[in-house]
């Protein structure tokens, strides 16, 4: 089952609300366009084949790869459909462990050819250099049915999602804008940040950095002298657009200083 992130909040402290595992997951799997496609190997018995895969989702979020049939990957599942895909945190910089990631583990089938047309239109819509061969004979549209998957959202935040779970997940509104909104914060409103830190978090900092951000609100790394610590602020209500996302914030940077 599903479950959400546990908190980092003192013990009695209502959790400060966070999207659900399956939600997370569905984000990062609807950010992400390469991942590392795991099938087993047909020439080693057993033993674990790991290939670079560009990949796309289909409308129920699975993930459709446009693979060769000379390549080693497609021979493998041909033998044994079973795979993996993992997805890890697009333009991550920091501690490797510290980013999400995402194991999507299921089985790897031909796209019907009933389903060809919808599946080409994702998956250029994502890739468009792929129309250079797309139309290739030996290249055919694959589809990983999930069955189920395990998520790490960073350090002790990790559970497994279920499939169903998964499905019903809908990406974040804000996953396509999340990556601007905190690249200006960060660049134009450090003095903001810190204040949000110190009202909302009842936290001292010396420095604080906006390392994610959700419908729902948004995460904070700080720095107090030596002491790294991280914390997350919810918003006043839900957020579903940059524009929403900056009156908000403008909002509560407001009331930090006093005003209504």
């Amino acid at each position: 089952m599903s479950r959400h992130a546990p908190p980092a909040d003192a013990p009695g402290t209502p959790p400060v609300p966070e999207p659900t595992y399956a939600e997370r997951a569905r984000t990062l799997a609807h950010v992400g366009r390469v991942g590392t496609l795991a099938t087993l190997s047909r020439r080693h018995p057993g033993h674990p084949f790991a290939s670079v895969m560009p990949y796309a989702l289909d409308g129920a979020g699975r993930p459709l790869v446009l693979i060769s049939s000379m390549a080693m990957h497609t021979q493998n599942l041909q033998v044994d459909p079973r795979a993996s895909l993992l997805v890890t945190q697009p333009g991550w910089s920091g501690d490797p462990l510290a980013a999400a990631r995402l194991t999507l583990m299921g089985e790897g089938h031909v796209v019907p050819a009933e389903e060809t047309k919808t599946a080409r239109g994702a998956y250029l819509a994502r890739h468009e250099r792929a129309a250079y061969w797309v139309d290739f004979e030996d290249f055919a549209f694959w589809r990983l049915e999930v069955v189920d998957l395990y998520f790490v959202g960073g350090f002790a935040a990790m559970d497994w999602v279920s499939a169903a779970d998964y499905a019903a997940a809908e990406p974040d509104p804000l996953a396509d804008v999340a990556g601007g909104i905190v690249e200006h914060m960060n660049r134009d409103h450090a003095d903001a940040l810190v204040a949000y830190a110190r009202v909302y978090a009842r936290e001292q900092a010396d420095e604080a950095t906006m390392v994610a951000v959700d419908r729902l609100g948004f995460k904070l790394r700080l720095r107090q002298g030596d002491r790294l610590s991280s914390v997350r602020i919810a918003f006043p209500r839900e957020v579903r657009t940059a524009g929403e996302s900056r009156e908000v914030l403008t909002e509560m940077l407001r009331q930090t200083r006093g005003g209504p």
